[in-house]
C-alpha cells in the first residue's frame, strides 16, 4: 500500500544525496507521496519528490531553533493521518517525537551524532559531554517511540531495537556517475568532492598539491567551512595550484570524476569518521576514479578488497603527495585500480540492493509488521 511519505530536515540541503537523490526518488518512483520538508528557496516538485520549503537559516544558532520549529509546522501542515514522518536530523527529535502515538515516525541515524558533538565547533568545549549526552539520550527514547529505524552502518544500527531498524548503507546511485576515459587517457587533475573542513584533510591535500610533478592540479568540489576557508589557506604552499571550484551539482561532479585522475578520501582519524562509510570512495570508484584513502581499519578493508587504491596517513602531506604521484605516473596501475573499483561498486557498493532494504522496510510499515523483520 503506498504511503504519504514526509520526509523532514533541518541541517540539510534539498539536493542532499541520501535524503532527495537516493531515498526520496527511490520512494516516489515506486508509487509513495513524497514529501521533503527542508530550507529551500521555493517550493518545486522535483524528480516527483513535492519539496515543501521553510526558510534558510542565517545561522547554526537560527537553524537550530526557528528553523527546526518551522519544519515541523510545514511537517504538520502538509501531511496526512496516515502519513510516515521520516526524520532525518537528531535536533528535530524533542519536536517530533511527541508525535509518535498519533502517526509513524521513522528516525533516519545518518551518523552518530552523540560521537560527533565532540567535534563541534560552535559548542563550547565544556558543554561538549552533556550535549553529547542529550543525543544519546534523545537517540535512545527513538529506539523506544518510533515505529522504525534506519541506520547508515551496521555500528548505527546496533544501537537501537533489531526488530524495527534496518542498515541502509550511503553508497551511489550508479545512474548518476557517469564513466569517462580510463584514468590513462585523463589530464593530470587531484579532485576532491565533499565538504570541505580542516578535519576533513583540507589543508594536507593543498600542501600535497605542492608536492605534485609538474602541470598537477588540484580541484576541490564543495562548500567550505568555514566560508573564510579559502582565504585562510591562501598562503599554505601548494595553493597557487588548488581550485577551489565550491558547490557542484550532481551533473558537475559527474564530468568532474569522468575527467580526474586520483580521487582523495583523506579524512583526519578521528571517532565521527573511524566507523563511517566512506561514500566519496565508494563514488570515485563508480566513476572509475582511483582513490587515495585514509588508513583506517574499516577503509582499509574496503581498499584492499576492492584493489580500487593506495593508502596513507591524512595527516603527512608528503605521503599523500607520493601516492598521488605514483598513481599519475603509472598508467597501468591506474587503469587497473579503476577498472577494479568500478567492478566492486557495481557489484558491492551500489544503490540498488539499498533501495530493495528502503522499500521492503516502507512495506512492512504499510502491512503493520515490524519493518527491521522484513
Amino acid at each position: 500500500m503506498p504511503l504519504h511519505s514526509v520526509h523532514l530536515a533541518s541541517a540539510h540541503a534539498a539536493a542532499d544525496p541520501r535524503i532527495f537523490d537516493k531515498e526520496c526518488r527511490t520512494l516516489a518512483a515506486a508509487g509513495h507521496r513524497v514529501t521533503f520538508v527542508v530550507p529551500h528557496a521555493r517550493d518545486e516538485v522535483a524528480d516527483g519528490v513535492e519539496i515543501a520549503a521553510v526558510p534558510l537559516p542565517a545561522t547554526g544558532r537560527e537553524r537550530l531553533t526557528r528553523t527546526v520549529r518551522a519544519v515541523v509546522r510545514r511537517a504538520e501542515a502538509v501531511s496526512l493521518q496516515a502519513s510516515v514522518w521520516h526524520v532525518h536530523d537528531a535536533e528535530l527529535l524533542p519536536y517530533v517525537l511527541p508525535h509518535a502515538r498519533r502517526r509513524r515516525v521513522v528516525y533516519d541515524a545518518h551518523e552518530d551524532t552523540p560521537r560527533q558533538v565532540r567535534h563541534w565547533a560552535w559548542v563550547p568545549r565544556a558543554m561538549r559531554p552533556a550535549v553529547g549526552a542529550a543525543y544519546a539520550g534523545l537517540e535512545a527514547l527513538a529506539g523506544r517511540w518510533c515505529a522504525g529505524l534506519v541506520a547508515a552502518t551496521p555500528t548505527i544500527a546496533a544501537r537501537y531495537p533489531a526488530d524495527k531498524t534496518v542498515v541502509v548503507r550511503n553508497v551511489p546511485r550508479l545512474d548518476t556517475l557517469g564513466t569517462g576515459p580510463p584514468p590513462s587517457e585523463r589530464p593530470p587533475v587531484v579532485a576532491y568532492v565533499g565538504a570541505i573542513t580542516r578535519p576533513r584533510g583540507t589543508e594536507e591535500m593543498i600542501r600535497a598539491a605542492g608536492l605534485l610533478p609538474d602541470g598537477a592540479e588540484l580541484h576541490l568540489a564543495g562548500t567550505p567551512f568555514p566560508a573564510t576557508l579559502p582565504d585562510d589557506l591562501s598562503a599554505v604552499p601548494g595553493a597557487e595550484r588548488t581550485h577551489w571550484l565550491g558547490h557542484v551539482d550532481r551533473d558537475g561532479v559527474a564530468r568532474l570524476l569522468a575527467t580526474a585522475r586520483v580521487g582523495l578520501v583523506v579524512l583526519h582519524d578521528t571517532p565521527q569518521y573511524r566507523d563511517a562509510y566512506p561514500t566519496k570512495l565508494f563514488e570515485y570508484m563508480a566513476a572509475g576514479v582511483p582513490a587515495v584513502v585514509s588508513d583506517l581499519p574499516l577503509w582499509r578493508q574496503m581498499v584492499e578488497d576492492a584493489a580500487c587504491g593506495l593508502l596513507v596517513d591524512p595527516r603527512d602531506p608528503s605521503a599523500l603527495a607520493g601516492a598521488c604521484a605514483a598513481l599519475l605516473a603509472d598508467d597501468a596501475c591506474a587503469d587497473a585500480m579503476a577498472a577494479a573499483g568500478r567492478a566492486a561498486a557495481r557489484d558491492r557498493y551500489s544503490w540498488d540492493a539499498e533501495a530493495s532494504v528502503l522499500l521492503a522496510f516502507y512495506d512492512a510499515l504499510a502491512a503493520g509488521r515490524p519493518p527491521g523483520a522484513s
